[in-house]
């Protein structure tokens, strides 16, 4: 089993025909991905990559039953790419585009409350299920099938994270990139539960960055249930000088709490296994599993 996708899930890509777009389907194609059709509106009834282009996500739902989408969009139109994805019935949505304005966010954070779906992003890599299903733009010659789940903020350090795994002789479940922005749809905690619920996920990797709340909730959460998966922990950031944004646009400090030195802290006195680098992943989830 895999959580929010798998090899039967319907996938379309919003986006399809722009350079992004049809790069990323060609690679999700080839991982074995279900891409049913895309989104470019204005081009709907034409073919491209060998799969149907519709107008509108709704056209997508109807004529292919997609369930869940990827998008590719500018990040001026890419909230009401959301939006418009949930309003026609996609369960799963996964936003790439990075630079969504927060004002829209909190506008499609809003939206969403009044549909069943998940969005994972903006600001994202995606959503890998080894060897079943790639909604992201993630290497997947990287991810090998396994029981060890990933959540991150990072995308880079999702694939390192994951070679890691693979290297210390493991494999990935499902690694979900939540996205750095300050206003993502699934939050750590959310992700993390969503595995610690898989039964085919023993153990669970959780990468954070400097910034926000997100950390301290999940590893709050996590206390609070005493669940016996173990959970190792890295907080990217470790050097960065406060006040400043260090790469993604959540990632600033703004009280004593949001420092890599506070979150992991809390972190280990949660019962989360902390590592200083993340070079000591594989390492760790190898002696928790042994």
């Amino acid at each position: 089993m895999s959580v929010l996708i798998n090899k039967n899930s319907k996938v379309i890509v919003q986006g399809f025909t722009g350079k992004e777009g049809t790069f990323h389907a060609e690679q999700m194609i080839e991982y074995g991905t279900n891409i049913v059709g895309g989104v470019t509106p204005g081009k709907g009834g034409s073919v491209h990559l060998d799969k149907p282009v519709f107008n509108t996500v709704k056209e997508a739902v109807d004529k292919v039953q997609a369930n869940t989408s990827i998008i590719f969009v500018p990040p001026a139109f890419a909230s009401d790419s959301i939006m418009e994805a949930a309003e026609a019935g996609i369960k799963v949505i996964v936003c790439i585009t990075e630079g969504i304005p927060i004002e829209d966010m909190v506008k499609v954070k809003n939206y969403l409350k009044s549909y069943d779906c998940t969005l994972i992003g903006p600001n994202c890599p995606g959503v890998i299920s080894a060897e079943e299903s790639k909604v992201g733009i993630m290497p997947g010659f990287v991810f090998k099938k396994g029981r060890v789940g990933i959540v991150s903020k990072s995308g880079t350090l999702t694939y390192e994270a994951a070679d890691q795994v693979v290297k210390s002789g493991y494999g990935v479940s499902t690694a979900i990139g939540i996205g750095g922005d300050p206003i993502i749809g699934t939050t750590t905690k959310e992700a993390i539960e969503l595995l610690i619920n898989d039964e085919d996920t023993d153990c669970i990797v959780m990468i954070g960055e400097i910034g926000g709340q997100l950390e301290a909730d999940a590893a709050h959460w996590y206390k609070s249930i005493g669940s016996p998966k173990p959970i190792i922990g890295f907080i990217a950031g470790q050097t960065a000088p406060k006040g400043r944004t260090m790469g993604h646009a959540g990632a600033i400090v703004g009280g004593e709490n949001d420092t890599a030195q506070a979150k992991m802290k809390i972190m280990s006195e949660c019962g989360i296994v902390v590592v200083n680098s993340p070079a000591d992943i594989g390492k760790t989830v190898a002696n928790l599993l042994k």
